[in-house]
């Protein structure tokens, strides 16, 4: 089975380059004629080869980084056109990199976005058809796994019903060992741990399924050893199962299995690297197109709208609950204060008083946050992450709102993904609270950078057409 997975990952990875190598081809043919540049399709000079040798190398780094050949049987359709795009988007900006510092006539923009396009259409159209294909051929009986599943609780029937509903999988349940039918699937019943030996001896069987409690151990020894007698592969379901996050992990820690309770993307160097250079390359850009004019703009309004300090300094909670420095454009009058007179943290409301006219209009367009940019740079804050809470309102709910310290797992954003899904502004209400976590969490196990620029352009939007729930 591992073979067959390996052969596989080949013949998909060879695929892609091939289709990679066509699409570069095609693109530099096009790129040439358009300069008015006349060439054949294989005929490449020195340097462009290397160009060519270069993003496929980039290619293959990024596909095992993204994991883009990684258990191809249970990916869906959309994670391998997302994967796709990521590493797609990758080359675009490895040939946008290489031909700034070449600087060449024959290849330009319009290289880039061809390149882009053939790329894009000849991958997704080889993927699409490979799907077809594989469905194709196991309506017909081939390339199929069979299943034999030992056990007959809830985590045997749990993963007959995932394989049921996830059919393009391409595995088939055989049957079930166990001391009793499970209910509904009386037909699917083997017999007890006493016939296993009969059942693969009588049936082709590629993969045995243990879903027996952890307490069975002396029984799953017993199963382990009957099944070591024939050519089948062996796998063991975790009984606590049900603890762990979709997103879960298993690593190898010396010869110890470890499994992540909730695994994440930015656990990973490579990708908090990535994360980190786009937020300093991001933050930089606006630096010098935008803030260069509209800061100073401003800082002359708030100084004029109200006496007092322009930049409204805070301690909220970073990384690993470390307390960090936020900066604001001050949206309010000087005297207010974060807590009440009974040591509540105040947050802001629809009708806050304490909030200037100037004030209103900054927040209500997210203007009060840019100063954050600087927390960007200074690597206390992200571009895009969970929002970080004030000192005095993580103390007083970090208690009641179930899994609100897994929020500072990574650093915290100036806009993020529950902002952008309409739980921002004031969170008085618990429940408006808890969604928020949820949204948190979903986005630091699902991140991507494709993900932040997605909440970034969705955040301007917002900003530019007003959020309502923005005050």
């Amino acid at each position: 089975m591992q073979n067959r997975k390996k052969t596989e990952r080949f013949l998909k990875n060879s695929a892609d380059n091939f289709l990679l190598i066509l699409s570069f081809l095609g693109s530099a043919a096009l790129a040439k004629n358009h300069a008015g540049i006349s060439t054949g399709f294989f005929n490449l000079a020195g340097w462009e080869i290397y160009f060519l040798i270069c993003l496929c190398l980039a290619w293959n780094v990024g596909a095992r980084a993204f994991g883009l050949y990684d258990e191809f049987r249970f990916q869906s359709l959309i994670d391998e056109l997302s994967v796709l795009g990521e590493n797609i988007l990758m080359q675009v900006f490895l040939a946008m990199a290489i031909l700034f510092v070449v600087k060449t006539k024959a290849f330009s923009r319009y290289f880039v976005f061809a390149y882009c396009i053939l790329l894009l259409a000849l991958l997704v159209l080889c993927k699409l058809l490979l799907r077809l294909l594989l469905t194709w051929l196991q309506k017909k009986g081939h390339n199929q796994s069979h299943i034999l599943i030992v056990g007959h609780g809830e985590v045997a029937r749990s993963f007959f019903d995932t394989v049921a509903v996830h059919a393009y999988l391409g595995y088939r349940v055989m049957g079930f060992i166990a001391e009793q039918p499970l209910l509904g699937l009386e037909n699917l019943y083997r017999g007890s741990f006493d016939h296993l030996a009969r059942v693969l001896e009588d049936e082709k069987i590629d993969e045995v399924i243990i879903a027996l409690p952890n307490s069975a151990t002396k029984k799953i020894g017993q199963v382990i050893d009957v099944c070591e007698n024939y050519p089948t592969q062996i796998r063991i379901i975790p009984d606590y199962f049900k603890f762990m996050s979709p997103r879960f992990g298993v690593s190898r820690f010396a010869s110890f299995p470890l499994i992540s309770i909730r695994a994440h993307p930015l656990e990973k160097f490579h990708w908090r690297l990535l994360k980190r250079s786009f937020d300093v390359g991001f933050s930089l850009l606006l630096f010098v197109t935008v803030f260069s004019w509209l800061w100073p703009l401003l800082i002359v309004l708030v100084k004029i709208s109200s006496p007092g300090p322009v930049f409204f300094k805070q301690e909220r909670w970073g990384i690993k609950n470390t307390p960090i420095i936020c900066y604001k454009f001050r949206s309010m009058v000087p005297e207010s204060r974060d807590v009440d007179a009974h040591g509540r943290y105040q947050q802001a409301s629809r009708t806050d008083k304490r909030i200037t006219r100037l004030g209103g209009f900054l927040r209500r367009r997210n203007l009060d946050e840019l100063p954050q940019f600087i927390n960007v740079l200074k690597g206390d804050m992200s571009v895009v992450g969970p929002r970080p809470h004030p000192t005095p309102m993580n103390l007083e709910v970090k208690d009641s709102i179930h899994h609100y310290h897994l929020r500072h797992l990574v650093k915290p954003g100036i806009t993020g993904w529950a902002q952008i899904n309409g739980y921002r502004g004031e969170t008085s209400d618990p429940e408006a609270l808890r969604k928020r976590v949820e949204f948190d969490i979903w986005y630091i196990e699902n991140w991507s950078i494709l993900l932040d620029v997605k909440i970034i352009l969705s955040s301007i939007w917002l900003m530019l057409k007003g959020d309502s729930r923005a005050y």
